[in-house]
């Protein structure tokens, strides 16, 4: 899967999205070619799958952040229920889930009232049968994938010892 270099590699992209290839072989001690054959490999392979800026919604002005339950329609199915969400701006994400609904939507809006007008637009969405909604207070853990990359690059090690 991945070894202690790529795991090194990615937690320096993760603090500094912005070092460059010849500035991350200098800290991490390889040469340059490792460092570009590494980031290729792990981004053909869908480890790193992005080098964007991370956004704030509330820097935005987007201060609610909720998770909306999708309950919906067995005969459409999720896809085109899929599609038409993606066309509503303030929905981040999209998943299919187990449990007492369909879909789990996590969405953004400017305020309270303007998280009934984002609902709206979700329950008029083609099958949609029902949404519950619950409003996050505050963000305990950001979203975060380095400890698990760390975690992933031990596991290796420990494979690779035990062979």
């Amino acid at each position: 899967m991945i070894d202690e270099l790529d795991a090194r590699l990615v937690e320096l992209l993760a603090a500094e999205p912005r070092v460059g290839i010849l500035e991350a072989s200098r800290r991490l001690g390889v040469a340059r070619g490792t460092v570009q054959a590494r980031l290729d490999r792990l981004t053909e392979r869908g480890v790193i799958t992005g080098f964007g800026p991370d956004i704030d919604p509330a820097a935005l002005g987007y201060a609610v952040t909720a998770f909306v339950t999708l309950e919906l329609s067995q005969p459409g199915g999720r896809e085109p229920v899929a599609r038409r969400l993606a066309m509503i701006d303030e929905i981040l994400e999209a998943h299919t889930i187990t449990g007492g609904g369909d879909m789990l939507c996590r969405v953004v809006a400017r305020t309270n009232a303007d998280l009934q007008r984002v609902i709206d637009a979700i329950v008029t969405v083609p099958g949609v049968v029902r949404t519950s909604t619950v409003i996050a207070l505050a963000t305990e853990v950001s979203y975060r994938a380095v400890p698990l990359v760390r975690s992933a690059a031990a596991a290796g090690r420990s494979r690779t010892r035990a062979r």
